[in-house]
């Protein structure tokens, strides 16, 4: 298969799929004219990149989670540790989000929004609250 082929199918730009092989995480093989030629465990590959990068793993976890995919006598365990540890980041960025959201909602709700200059958005913002 030729890159376009596994873009299609994998859903991944081909300049995401020459980075993965930039960085080593897939290694087609070369035609004699030196054209990219995917093999099926790179198809599979990528489709477990691409998913594992939609659900915000790093490329140092997809790296680990790809050696773990391939290897046999893989102990769950050490799967299940690197997904744990994803979680626990998701976690915690959900937490700032809300506080985000409920600093910005006491601010928009402190506001009057009306013609005068005074506004408490950009007091907070400017320290000056």
């Amino acid at each position: 298969m030729n890159i376009g082929d596994v873009a299609a199918q994998t859903g991944l730009p081909p300049k995401t799929i020459r980075y993965y092989e930039d960085i080593g995480l897939v290694v087609p093989g070369r035609s004699d004219n030196g054209y990219r030629q995917f093999r099926e465990q790179d198809l599979h590959k990528l489709t477990f990149l691409g998913r594992a990068r939609a659900l915000g793993f790093t490329i140092e976890d997809c790296r680990t989670l790809l050696a773990l995919y391939e290897d046999e006598t893989r102990a769950s365990s050490d799967v299940k540790r690197v997904a744990k540890s994803h979680l626990v980041k998701i976690e915690a960025k959900i937490a700032d989000l809300q506080a985000m959201r409920d600093t910005l909602t006491h601010l928009v709700n402190c506001c009057a929004g009306d013609d005068r200059p005074d506004c408490p958005i950009l007091q907070d913002l400017g320290g000056t609250t």
